[in-house]
């Protein structure tokens, strides 16, 4: 009797073939490392797809294996509580402080504003195209497009040359506004699905639990974590114990139906400001660090690997070019106009660099996040159509945003300097 892959040889199958394009891609493409990765992930797909043009049906095969594995489980309730406070766990909290306004504006209004401009646009876009969706569904794809995806912009700041001020706007964007636009997007496909009462109260209430519920359960668990750690000097206790902050504070948030991204991303920040200064020898803080960063590292690789290999399951539609360069654009005008209202609405009482706009709009990246909520929609016609634009975006946004924007950054310091 014949058995599927088991669970063990699908993440032995996803790690080895990680490692392989990874060193593929430090030899001979010398890209950054996830999107190198996405990259050769994208044309191994498109080689399978083209070698069963010739009757190998090797890609059908590989579709088999790619859906067997569940990118909206194992990101949303595996991978993203690790990245998340990876990435938490270096942003100064002073810094970050600085910035609240801007960063809380961005989170929220900059999210809902690009959530109803890329739904009403894609509602008008499509007819042109012979396509129609519910307006409500229009608005589900804005809400699982609009937020910046902070593992492929943490993964960029790393190597784009962007002031200290700025890079704090986006890092602290992209680790809040995931949690916003999950709220949205469980409150319109709750709406679509007729699961969720339509009501203001109902709605502000779920918002109120989740993200003010979720950033206060963050801070709870942050600082029983910070005072355990003060108490011990012992770096594998301690590295322990931020392993078990992740896994079991983001199950409970979950659990108690709390915004987990937004209780990790608070939690992050305790410990690797408060925790890091007052609680660490210097012994722990480099193992604390090297621990996270790996982690870091292989998931970001074996993320991007999944991402370039769901290729394998988007449906394309008749004139799907056109459609797909004008939802980019959409998106990119969208994301335009919701980052200028706040700025403009703050710029009388601080100033900004020149270059913010353009360097936030353009470095604005979407990624797994977005192609996970997909994902979750359920089976039809909608599903398929929304995967198509969602994949669409992310690929543009990681290979022509995120290979281009250090140089962007680059352009305005020097004018800075200048």
């Amino acid at each position: 009797m014949e058995h599927g892959p088991s669970g063990y040889d699908l993440i032995a199958l996803v790690v080895t073939v990680a490692a392989l394009f990874s060193y593929i891609n430090h030899r001979f493409l010398k890209l950054p490392t996830t999107i190198g990765v996405m990259l050769i992930g994208l044309l191994f797909s498109l080689g399978l797809l083209v070698l069963r043009e010739f009757g190998l049906p090797l890609a059908d095969q590989a579709a088999v294996m790619i859906t067997t594995v569940d990118l909206e489980d194992a990101l949303m309730h595996g991978m993203l509580s690790f990245l998340l406070f990876a990435g938490a766990l270096h942003v100064n909290l002073t810094d970050l402080a600085a910035q609240k306004w801007i960063i809380g504006l961005l989170a929220t209004i900059g999210v809902v504003t690009s959530t109803f401009l890329v739904g009403t646009g894609l509602w008008l876009l499509l007819p042109m195209f012979g396509l129609s969706l519910s307006y409500l569904y229009c608005l589900l794809f804005g809400a699982l497009i609009s937020p910046t995806d902070p593992i492929a912009v943490l993964a960029l700041l790393k190597s784009a040359g962007v002031s200290k001020s700025l890079e704090t706007k986006i890092a602290g964007e992209s680790l809040f506004n995931d949690g916003v636009g999950v709220v949205v997007f469980m409150v319109l496909l709750g709406l679509a699905t007729g699961t969720t009462e339509i009501s203001a109260d109902s709605i502000l209430l779920l918002f109120v639990e989740e993200v003010f519920g979720g950033a206060l359960f963050g801070l709870a668990i942050g600082f029983i974590v910070y005072r355990m750690l003060a108490g011990v000097d012992n770096y594998q206790v301690e590295v322990l114990l931020t392993l078990g902050l992740v896994t079991g504070g983001y199950a409970l948030a979950s659990y108690w139906h709390l915004s987990g991204p937004i209780a990790i991303v608070v939690a992050g920040l305790i410990v690797g400001n408060h925790g890091r200064s007052r609680a660490m020898s210097e012994t722990t803080r480099e193992h604390l660090d090297s621990f996270w960063e790996l982690i870091d590292e292989v998931l970001n690789v074996v993320l991007f690997l999944l991402l370039g290999m769901e290729l394998l399951i988007v449906t394309p539609v008749p004139g799907w070019v056109p459609l797909v360069s004008l939802t980019i654009l959409l998106v990119l005008i969208a994301r335009l106009v919701s980052i200028s209202i706040p700025l403009f609405s703050l710029r009388r009482l601080r100033s900004f660099s020149r270059g913010v706009l353009p360097i936030l709009t353009w470095g604005g990246l979407r990624g797994g996040i977005s192609v996970a909520l997909a994902l979750s929609l359920p089976a039809g016609g909608e599903r398929g159509l929304l995967l198509l634009l969602t994949y669409a975006v992310v690929v543009f946004s990681i290979f022509a945003q995120g290979l281009t924007v250090g140089r962007l950054a680059n352009h305005y310091a020097e004018r800075n300097d200048s």
